[in-house]
């Protein structure tokens, strides 16, 4: 419905088609890994994106503005058409790319946030750990929904959300709620 938007796309497509055409022609299509993310979910003024059943967008601390497309080429690892819904966080893309290029793990020569999805890439199962921690720093008022400082934690089917302005406290089960209708902060503080 947003023509702007719909360009931006298209102009987006044909850039990655160019960079693959480029990679094909200097046969460097299989020694090439294409990581494709964003940093925030879709911006839903203007009539530009629509996240539901996500509640908001860019931005903000709700699933609209957390969940963002992650696509792997990497040949001979991925294989076409292969979804998970695996939570992971863009810190697991640097020891990813370190084992998909076949270094030790020593290569990265510093501390690791993150964890190797390369398993999960080759069809094995999902990072084994509890919990991922993020923090966004940011006022957002251009956002429908914008966003004060925050910090989150996902453990699990549930997550935790403290605003740091008025240091208030959501919590929801984004397995059974996944629009974030039921803040569950005061009926379940033990969590």
């Amino acid at each position: 419905k947003n023509p702007d938007y719909a360009a931006l796309t298209e102009g987006l497509d044909a850039a990655v088609g160019r960079v693959r055409a480029k990679l094909a022609e200097l046969n460097l299509t299989e020694r090439t890994i294409i990581v494709f993310t964003s940093d925030n979910g879709g911006r839903i003024t203007q009539g530009t994106t629509n996240n539901a059943p996500l509640r908001f967008g860019k931005a903000s601390a709700y699933e609209g503005g957390v969940r963002v497309p992650l696509i792997v080429y990497a040949p001979r690892v991925t294989k076409a058409g292969t979804v998970s819904d695996a939570p992971v966080i863009t810190m697991d893309l640097f020891p990813t790319l370190v084992e998909l290029a076949g270094l030790p793990a020593s290569a990265a020569r510093t501390a690791v946030d993150g964890v190797s999805l390369a398993p999960l890439l080759r069809g094995g199962t999902p990072p084994t750990r509890d919990t991922l921690f993020w923090h966004y720093p940011h006022h957002q008022h251009y956002q429908l929904g914008g966003t004060m400082p925050y910090g989150a934690i996902r453990a699990g089917d549930f997550k935790l959300v403290e605003f740091f302005n008025d240091m208030r406290s959501e919590l929801y089960n984004v397995r059974e709620d996944i629009g974030e209708t039921r803040d569950l902060a005061a009926t379940q503080p033990q969590m």
